[in-house]
């Protein structure tokens, strides 16, 4: 009896210490990977000009003219973030103003199609920030849009003292989105009108579950909670209390939701979570037909922008 106790116990150190290991291992490999920010940045400009041909040739014409401005806040944990901005089209007859969230592992680079959109097309003031370890911010991790929240209320906060009008739409794709999402169920100000996620996740414990089964089949999902652990203690944070479905719970403020029905990497399936998520307040959705991750703009270019438009429109007549 003494001897199976005792293999018992050591079979169980040995799970126990595998189990550990894995979890640093996903934590590590889910929110700090290589390359990254600065280092990063020519790729995310020529994936710009992917999704969006003349991109960042746009925005260099308006940052050498001097319309594209570079600012910089502490952001949470006290790390440098930053943010780029610019006035709408014309100035005087601004529409409001749009802050602009990316995604996982980009930087504002990226989302160049949804600045000339707002200033462009819609006549808005924009502001981009870099999310923590992206682009030109600092950071030690990547924060699945949950702290990041944090940072891009700061964020909202700066964009009205630049720009002083009184309608802003917070807009973000992919992880940008589910922070989005995520901060929609924190107080904001009045001037904050509405919100439009594209291809947000609905949990980070659910993204990360559905990608794990995509890239490491054979690992159990299980040493995902062993991750989160780390992550709570090495961070702050917890994969688990990550969630756009409880925050959207407590958002009573206009939303468009649009996600792609060919999305395999955020599942299509997180669309109709989040938009039945949303109890509160007008919501809208649009599938995009045959689009896959973050690719509903550069399929329907002329009906993304109508759509948000309208959107705006009808936020703008309930007021």
């Amino acid at each position: 009896m003494k001897t199976i106790l005792k293999l018992f116990v050591i079979l169980f150190s040995v799970l126990t210490l595998n189990s550990c290991l894995a979890g640093k291992f996903m934590c590590k490999y889910a929110l700090t990977p290589t390359p990254h920010g600065i280092e990063d940045i020519d790729r995310t400009r020529h994936k710009a000009d992917s999704l969006q041909p003349g991109s960042t040739a746009w925005y260099d014409q308006l940052q050498q003219a001097g319309v594209i401005k570079d600012t910089t806040i502490l952001g949470y944990r006290n790390n440098k973030v930053y943010a780029m901005y610019a006035p709408a089209k014309d100035p005087a007859n601004a529409r409001g103003t749009a802050v602009i969230v990316h995604g996982y592992g980009d930087n504002h680079f990226v989302f160049i199609y949804l600045a000339r959109m707002y200033r462009d097309d819609l006549n808005y003031n924009i502001l981009m920030p870099d999310l923590q370890y992206h682009g030109y911010s600092e950071g030690d991790h990547i924060q699945m849009g949950w702290n990041d929240r944090l940072d891009v209320e700061k964020w909202i906060g700066v964009a009205h003292d630049i720009f002083q009008d009184d309608f802003m739409v917070v807009h973000g794709v992919s992880m940008g989105a589910s922070c989005v999402m995520m901060l929609s169920g924190d107080p904001q100000p009045d001037y904050v009108r509405c919100y439009v996620e594209d291809c947000g996740y609905s949990t980070v414990m659910g993204q990360f579950q559905h990608n794990l089964k995509q890239s490491f089949p054979i690992i159990p999902k299980d040493v995902l909670n062993s991750a989160s652990i780390v992550c709570k203690k090495r961070y702050g944070w917890s994969f688990k209390e990550a969630s756009a479905i409880e925050q959207l719970a407590k958002c009573d403020r206009p939303m468009l939701f649009i996600h792609g029905n060919a999305d395999d990497f955020v599942s299509f399936s997180n669309l109709q979570q989040n938009y039945d998520a949303k109890v509160n307040g007008y919501k809208e959705m649009w599938v995009t037909e045959g689009s896959v991750h973050a690719n509903s703009f550069a399929r329907y270019p002329e009906e993304y922008k109508k759509r948000v438009e309208e959107f705006l429109t009808r936020v703008k007549g309930m007021l």
